[in-house]
C-alpha cells in the first residue's frame, strides 16, 4: 500500500470509531473501549490504540473513570460519516438491494463521497421520492 492509502484507510477507520462513538452514545449513558470493542468485533488493545490516536487529534476526550466523549471536531466528522451512511444505505434498501449489502456498500460509500457529491446525490435523490 503506498503512502496515501496508508492515509485514506488511517482516515477511514477513524470515521468509523467515531461514528460508533457516536451511536453508541445515543444508546449508552456512557461509552467505553469495550463497548466500542464488542460493538466493532475488535479486541480491546486494537480500541485502545485507536482512542489514543484520536484523543491525539483532539476528536475525544477520555476521562480517568474511561469514559469517551467526541469533542465539536470528532461530533462533526461522526455525524457527517453517520449522515452519509443511514442515507446511503437507505437509498440503496429502496433501490432493492438487500439491508446487508446497502449497509456495507453505503459503510465503503460513506468515506470517499465527496461533500460536493454528496449533497447532489441527496439532493437529486430526494426530490426523486417526493
Amino acid at each position: 500500500m503506498g503512502n496515501s492509502e496508508n492515509a485514506s484507510k488511517s482516515t477511514e477507520s477513524s470515521e468509523n470509531y467515531l461514528k460508533t462513538i457516536l451511536i453508541l452514545s445515543r444508546r449508552l449513558p456512557v461509552v467505553r473501549s469495550v463497548d466500542i470493542a464488542n460493538e466493532m468485533g475488535f479486541k480491546k488493545s486494537s480500541v485502545s490504540i485507536a482512542m489514543k490516536n484520536l484523543r491525539e487529534k483532539n476528536h475525544i476526550t477520555v476521562t480517568d473513570a474511561g469514559y469517551i466523549y467526541l469533542t465539536e471536531s470528532g461530533r462533526a466528522i461522526a455525524e457527517t460519516i453517520y449522515e452519509r451512511n443511514r442515507f446511503m444505505s437507505e437509498m440503496l434498501m429502496h433501490w432493492g438491494v438487500s439491508e446487508e449489502i446497502a449497509e456495507r456498500d453505503a459503510c465503503r460509500i460513506e468515506h470517499v463521497i465527496s461533500p460536493e457529491t454528496f449533497a447532489a446525490f441527496k439532493d437529486h435523490c430526494t426530490k426523486c421520492l417526493h
